[in-house]
């Protein structure tokens, strides 16, 4: 069809009529064929006639050949187009699909992840109130002044509504900043009507973990002396040439309630492998570094040490223990190192020791042939005796008073095949002290020398240190280089530990207990120091829990001593009897026999000899032959019956 323009115009209801309102218009926009032509262009006008001035032209364009071909539609009945019958031949190609049965699950695939979300960290504020306030006319420095002033004001009847107002007020305040806490004991103080029987526990209370990026080993704990809500650890790399440049050398201070960062820093000049709170005066550690140093901190004096050894004075190796000493002025320590010297030190001058000791086990002060010290052990109710556990596996008891130096050291305990990591007295029997050293812990008594009274079993991994429950006389703790915690109670079973938990994957190296026996410091290989809870059970004195250890004591220690004065016999015979042989001989070389006496005497011993054999063997076949005798009568009774 040819192109059409259509033009309309519309009114509003009051115009004009619609024969005169609508005006068709055609014009084309094709080309000379317009049988052919596909381009179409319609437009559409819309004019306004209640407004002549104003007019507005909607138009659109389309191809024709984009209008699609124009549906006809018609009513006929159905036909058939195509009938296809069936093959019998095309059945025998069919193959029947294998059953199978397939679970179905109508539900969402689920997976569990384990996510560590961000820890809340926290800051404690607190404000310091001075005095001040005071008028011009007064001088706080003048105390009459202030005292007359106080007095005219505690006078005044606004003064004191004020403070009655005030006083609510402020009351509230302050309660505001109490929490509740839902974990109280009320009756705490009460005596138990009946022991409870709850098995033995521990649960994690916070892990303090080194804030450098390159993890070192926590290698010292020490509780604070008042109450145990401060913890001291030192950290330090003790493998050999593992050390780099960018290593910290810095140890920490932290607070138990906030394991965010830490409280204090201590900056050393050589990284820490230990250090102790002094117990008479709660500002003051003192520390041994690796390169044999000893420093000594007041933490009211900042983060840097106070004092610190000269090094041509000090350690030739790492200070591997440090003790302060029971003195009138506590100020007094003494360490230990593999460089095999005992230093005693006054911290008040640190610019050389006060005293020295050379663990020589021959007691002649060589330092050639010293051992190295590892642990040290002292006892304030024995301040002139001291332990030294060396790399060697030996325990030497030394008493500070001796004449002289070779008197220093009384005597030495050999049971171990590797250093002896840990070395400590039990708290309530001093003669009785537990070490630890390849893969046992041992109990020892100081009236035995030749071995120890109890130990466990060797176990699957290291043994790196140990300590007694300072509040139950049968209990000690042990952690082994597999992260494991061990808790023994040897008045409950001997051959294994009560409580066995697993604290890291990674290795621990060091153990400290609170002295209220609940709380317990692990410090891993990877820089986390580990703060765990202990039941009441293992925390808290048994009835006749003394009595009985002591009973245990006494009987091992008495077993021992006769087994130790039965080997002391079987030597003595060992060599009695050697040195009554070695007699014949020499007897027998000054002799002027001669040779025909000699040889006679040599046959006579030799057909002694084979005499002596032949009738054991005679009196052993004997033997076998009236046993068989006796077997076969016993089979011969027992059948007898039922034949």
């Amino acid at each position: 069809p040819a192109a059409e323009s259509l033009q309309r115009r519309r009114s509003s209801a009051h115009g004009p009529t619609p024969a005169a309102a609508a005006r068709p218009r055609t014009s084309s926009s094709s080309g000379p064929n317009k049988e052919t032509s596909g381009d179409v262009n319609t437009h559409t006008e819309f004019r306004s006639e209640r407004n002549p001035l104003m007019e507005i032209v909607h138009v659109y364009t389309k191809l024709r050949s984009e209008f699609g071909r124009e549906c006809l539609f018609s009513d006929r009945p159905a036909e058939l187009l195509v009938d296809v019958p069936p093959d019998p031949s095309l059945a025998l190609q069919f193959i029947q699909k294998t059953h199978r049965d397939q679970a179905v699950q109508a539900c969402r695939d689920m997976s569990e992840h384990q996510v560590n979300t961000e820890r809340f960290e926290s800051d404690s504020c607190g404000i310091n109130h001075v005095e001040g306030g005071w008028p011009k006319d007064v001088n706080p420095q003048e105390m009459e002044q202030t005292i007359r002033f106080r007095k005219k004001v505690e006078k005044d009847e606004s003064y004191i509504n004020s403070i009655l107002q005030l006083g609510s007020a402020m009351e509230h305040c302050i309660r505001q900043n109490n929490a509740v806490d839902i974990y109280q004991e009320y009756f705490e103080d009460e005596e138990e009507v009946e022991e409870s029987q709850e098995p033995p526990s521990a649960k994690t209370i916070n892990v303090f973990r080194d804030p450098n990026e390159l993890k070192r080993t926590v290698t010292g704990l020490s509780w604070h002396p008042d109450g145990g809500r401060k913890l001291a650890a030192a950290y330090s790399c003790l493998e050999f040439q593992k050390t780099s440049r960018e290593t910290s050398l810095d140890s920490y201070i932290w607070d138990v309630e906030n394991p965010n960062r830490p409280e204090m820093t201590l900056k050393p000049a050589s990284p820490l492998v230990c250090l102790d709170y002094n117990p008479k005066d709660s500002h003051t550690l003192v520390g041994g570094c690796y390169n044999g140093q000893i420093a000594y901190w007041d933490t009211r004096r900042g983060s840097q040490p106070v004092e610190v050894s000269s090094v041509e004075h000090s350690h030739r190796d790492p200070v591997y223990k440090i003790i302060w000493l029971q003195s009138k002025t506590g100020t007094d320590a003494f360490s230990a190192s593999t460089d095999g010297q005992v230093l005693w030190w006054d911290v008040r001058r640190l610019s050389e020791p006060t005293e020295c000791l050379v663990l020589d086990p021959s007691r002649e002060g060589h330092l050639d042939r010293a051992l190295g010290g590892v642990s040290l052990e002292f006892e304030s109710t024995m301040p002139t005796k001291f332990m030294v556990g060396t790399e060697q596996g030996v325990v030497m008891s030394c008493n500070r008073k001796a004449k002289t130096p070779a008197e220093k050291i009384v005597c030495t305990y050999d049971g171990h095949h590797g250093p002896v990591y840990a070395l400590q007295r039990n708290p309530f029997f001093p003669k009785n002290f537990l070490t630890v050293g390849d893969w046992t812990a041992r109990i020892w008594s100081e009236d035995i020398k030749e071995s120890s009274i109890m130990w466990t079993r060797y176990q699957m991994s290291y043994l790196t240190d140990a300590c007694w429950s300072p509040v139950r006389p049968a209990v000690f703790f042990t952690v082994k280089m597999d992260g494991v915690l061990d808790i023994w109670d040897i008045l409950f079973k001997q051959n294994d530990p009560t409580l066995s938990l697993k604290v890291c994957d990674e290795a621990l190296y060091s153990l400290r207990l609170q002295d209220n026996g609940r709380l317990v410091a692990c410090g891993s290989q990877q820089g986390g120091a580990t703060l765990l809870e202990i039941c009441s059970g293992l925390s808290t004195l048994q009835k006749n829990e003394k009595s009985l250890l002591a009973a245990m004591f006494e009987r091992e220690t008495k077993r021992e001593k006769i087994l130790e004065a039965r080997q002391r016999e079987l030597r003595l015979k060992e060599r009695s009897r050697s040195e009554q042989s070695r007699e014949e001989d020499t007897g027998r070389d000054d002799g002027d026999d001669p040779p025909d006496q000699l040889i006679s005497r040599a046959e006579t011993d030799f057909y002694s000899v084979v005499e002596t054999e032949t009738r054991r063997r005679r009196d052993r076949e004997e033997q076998n032959v009236c046993e068989e005798k006796e077997v076969k009568d016993e089979d011969a009774s027992g059948t007898e019956p039922s034949q």
